[in-house]
């Protein structure tokens, strides 16, 4: 696993230098104080110098495919007691959608990252990142769709042949049903068209669902941005 040169050494930000007027409540209240007394400061990339570390990383993932070799022992040790992840990602939990790998191949301690089949906003997602975003002060979240998904294309057979999964496949992939229903009808392909619309729904809905997420990107201290990973090509496509 490549080491992402261009971010290695980065420093860190305080975790009260990213919090609004409801976080600061939220910390005196004691809601972050074990959490933040565990860690340390955050990073010191800007929202925008995150989307560019990852733009970057995806270019050289196209590139330089190759791995190269790293010493993780050493990268361990300098995470083990405090981490400061510099961007947020909510990708899919297919196996072909790494994102270490497909952002440039980072190393331990850089990406905050959670997954599930469809890349969705459930509880314990939500939780998540509010807690990358709020505590440990990542300024980005990439909400991270790709191409021919199965559970998006699940959705879309629900919609288009009324189809039925059993135990909680079902239930899981109801938030993708009004995607699939609102671009059934337009030209390409169905189930990468739902993957997108869905991506950019589930982005909405963070700072929609979470006051501690819509404090921090309502003034600019954190950007939310949908995606879709292509499985041919590599290639990371921003939806904005």
């Amino acid at each position: 696993m490549c080491r992402n040169c261009e971010v290695e050494g980065v420093g860190r930000r305080d975790f009260l230098e990213l919090a609004g007027a409801g976080l600061a409540a939220l910390a005196l209240s004691g809601a972050f104080g074990s959490a933040r007394a565990a860690g340390g400061s955050g990073t010191t990339l800007s929202p925008d110098e995150a989307l560019a570390a990852l733009k970057s990383g995806n270019q050289r993932y196209l590139s330089h495919p190759e791995l190269c070799a790293t010493d993780l022992a050493e990268q361990r040790t300098g995470v083990a007691a405090h981490q400061a992840p510099w961007a947020t990602i909510i990708s899919c939990a297919d196996s072909r959608v790494p994102p270490e790998l497909i952002f440039g191949g980072h190393g331990v301690g850089e990406l905050f990252v959670a997954r599930n089949a469809g890349n969705l906003v459930d509880t314990a997602t939500l939780g998540t990142v509010e807690y990358g975003a709020a505590v440990l002060g990542s300024p980005l979240i990439v909400v991270l769709a790709h191409s021919n998904c199965g559970a998006v294309k699940a959705a879309c057979d629900v919609v288009t042949k009324n189809a039925t999964y059993p135990g909680a496949i079902g239930p899981m992939i109801e938030p993708i049903l009004p995607a699939a229903l609102a671009v059934r009808s337009e030209p390409g392909d169905f189930v990468n068209n739902t993957a997108k619309d869905s991506a950019r729904r589930t982005a909405a809905r963070l700072t929609a669902v979470s006051t501690l997420i819509a404090g921090l990107a309502n003034p600019g201290k954190l950007k939310i941005v949908p995606a879709i990973y292509d499985l041919e090509t590599g290639v990371v496509t921003y939806l904005v």
